[in-house]
């Protein structure tokens, strides 16, 4: 065979002796055989199992041409768009085109469609008719609903409905494909496939389960935002692996059934899914192109965890991932380490020990594991539960032992941490030795925002966690006589968010000498709380009215003033700060934002003058947490 990665050419599954492939899969991103990568977990996962699997990397989608490249495929078609929502891909949060992709080749964009999954699903009905197709990843997980849809400005039905899909998997799917695979394999057919746990199916409003929890129908979720938000509470409050119950939603003369998330992998077989034989990189035949840039955030970075019971309300990870912790073994995650030592272009640094937060390890309580977690609660906010179990030790144990294995010089924490979790522990052993040992130069942490009420909406900690952390952050930098700073991210515009709560943040900004290079404006993606928020006005699980930015000018005014010192920002902030009844923040005054003059002459930006030192480096690495607040909003932090 001419490389050990999976067959993406009809040569290719010829030289392995395959006549027709059991699953052809089909990807909105370039091939990537690593395990930060949906398609190939799933992948290779189904191939461990005995299954055959080609490979159809962004297929041209606008002739049935690429679809056939395989013929019909014995069990079926898989389907995703890529490891992010095709639309978050394509348009950024001002609904602007993106020029680039790095999920493609050589950052070239254009790779794939709009709302891909449906697209291709349409292409495959087309090409083979009634085929069975299953769907998933973070696109159909998260559109498994009826839901709000930021780019059309309307709320659209399940993408099941849209793309005639027979089966849609949501959250991690090793379990799911499995069942699926070999109850395809056994001969049943695909409409009959209905208990399997993570999956979606339509069937006959006659035929829907007893004891399903109910959600408004598509057409009230349309037309009653208060049912909208009621929906999307029942969806929230079923979310768990022990006491979820299905949830229905109808559809016209369909009924949409979800049945009960799926299981947690195990320690055991979350080792064993990370020990299957990945090629680690894109495919070569994306090496004229430049190669798949994706990799390079993720290709000497090892993930230790999955799930986060953080659940951040604009997080995408609680309805995808789930909130419960799933851990690899010490020894997995050795092993992986020791596997990264051997690549040729390894230089001795591991880039980050992590996934959704690199410092969760375990589950929140013991009262999780029989009773799941807590409706309508979070563990962290808005400040600690009682029963929430700290302990690093287990991590910090980790990391010891990876950072003394031979040729690694470095392990760093890249993909962030719960800075208030950290701040519970009794025991600062690994608050220690994450700065001296752990941190690149810059540490990523979220506050987010500095406003209660913000925060309280966006399911955060109140900004005092924070500030405690920062300064025992630089109290242990200053006595280690290291230079290291922190990445606070930062976000614009989200519901809750008045022009009022946008100058406290400026000021906030201001006095804590940080100026973000980038600012991150709320995204309303599919299926989050915030995007609920977004589009109702209303607070789900109060039903109490919620104040959103919408308009373009005040989104530009309160992204403005997160960036106060640009001088091409003043006159924008000028006229929020009078419109908010806020001239004393506009003049020469040290509190004052923003100079009364357009010259900008008593304001103007002193980078780097004077005593101190100013970071001018940019944001760390890491994999993408989420799909409403990821990425480029690093801060750098000047002396008061």
């Amino acid at each position: 065979m001419t490389n050990g990665f999976l067959p993406v050419t009809p040569a290719e599954l010829q030289e392995r002796g395959i006549s027709q492939p059991d699953f052809v899969y089909i990807t909105g991103d370039a091939y990537v055989d690593h395990p930060s990568f949906g398609v190939a977990i799933i992948s290779r996962v189904l191939e461990s199992k005995g299954y055959t699997v080609a490979i159809l990397p962004q297929p041209d989608w606008r002739s049935v041409a690429d679809f056939k490249r395989f013929g019909r495929p014995r069990l079926g078609f898989l389907v995703t768009a890529g490891n992010i929502d095709s639309m978050v891909a394509h348009y950024t949060a001002a609904k602007k085109k993106r020029s680039d992709d790095a999920y493609s080749a050589g950052r070239k964009a254009g790779k794939r469609p709009d709302r891909a999954v449906t697209v291709y699903c349409r292409m495959i009905r087309k090409a083979y008719g009634d085929v069975p197709i299953l769907i998933g990843g973070l696109e159909a997980s998260l559109r498994r609903f009826a839901h709000y849809d930021y780019w059309e400005d309307t709320v659209k039905p399940s993408v099941l409905v849209e793309s005639g899909a027979d089966i849609l998997m949501f959250g991690m799917g090793e379990h799911s494909i499995v069942e699926l695979a070999d109850a395809l394999n056994s001969g049943v057919p695909v409409s009959s496939i209905t208990e399997v746990r993570g999956t979606c199916y339509l069937t006959e409003p006659a035929n829907t389960p007893i004891g399903c929890a109910e959600c408004p129908s598509y057409e009230q979720v349309c037309e009653n935002k208060e049912s909208y938000a009621r929906a999307c509470r029942i969806q929230y409050d079923q979310q768990d692996e022990v006491y979820g119950k299905r949830v229905i939603q109808r559809h016209g003369d369909k009924m949409l059934v979800q049945n009960p998330p799926a299981v947690s992998l195990t320690t055991e077989e979350l080792d064993a899914v990370y020990a299957l034989p990945y090629m680690r990189t894109y495919h070569p035949m994306y090496e004229a192109e430049g190669g798949v840039p994706a990799i390079e955030e993720v290709r000497f970075s090892i993930t230790h965890n999955r799930g986060c019971f953080g659940f951040c309300n604009f997080c995408s990870i609680a309805l995808h991932q789930g909130r419960r912790i799933a851990v690899r073994s010490a020894e997995s995650v050795i092993e992986e380490a020791k596997l990264l030592t051997t690549l040729p272009d390894f230089k001795g640094y591991i880039h980050d020990v992590g996934g959704p937060t690199a410092n969760f390890r375990h589950v929140s309580c013991e009262k999780q594991l029989e009773h799941g977690l807590c409706k309508g609660r979070k563990c962290l906010a808005p400040s600690p539960c009682k029963n929430l179990r700290v302990d690093h030790t287990e991590y910090l144990n980790l990391m010891r032992k990876l950072r003394n294995l031979p040729k690694v010089k470095r392990v760093f924490i890249r993909s962030g941490i719960r800075y208030d979790y950290l701040m519970e522990d009794r025991d600062d052993s690994f608050f220690r030795e994450l700065v001296h040992y752990h941190v690149s130069g810059q540490l990523k942490v979220a506050p987010e925002h500095c406003s209660a009420p913000v925060l309280d909406a966006m399911g955060k900690p109140h900004i005092e966690a924070y500030k405690a952390f920062q300064r025992r952050f630089y109290g242990l930098t200053k006595s280690m006589n290291l230079e290291q700073y922190l990445v606070p991210y930062l976000m614009s515009s989200h519901p809750g968010s008045t022009i009022k709560d946008a100058i406290a943040l400026a000021c906030f900004l201001k006095e804590e000498g940080l100026r973000p290079e980038q600012v991150q404006d709320f995204y309303p993606t599919p299926g989050t709380l915030s995007t609920c928020m977004y589009y109702t006005g209303l607070d789900p699980y109060t039903l109490q009215p919620i104040y959103v930015p919408r308009t373009s000018e005040e989104k530009a005014e309160q992204r403005a003033l997160l960036q106060y010192f640009k001088p091409e920002n003043h006159g924008v902030i000028r006229a929020a700060l009078r419109k908010a009844n806020r001239r004393d923040l506009i003049g020469s005054g040290p509190h004052c934002l923003v100079p009364a003059e357009a010259s900008g002459r008593s304001g103007s930006r002193q980078v780097g003058k004077g005593k101190g030192t100013a970071w001018n480096g940019k944001s760390g690495g890491g994999r993408h947490r989420n799909q409403t607040s990821q990425g480029g909003k690093g801060a750098k932090r000047y002396p008061k």
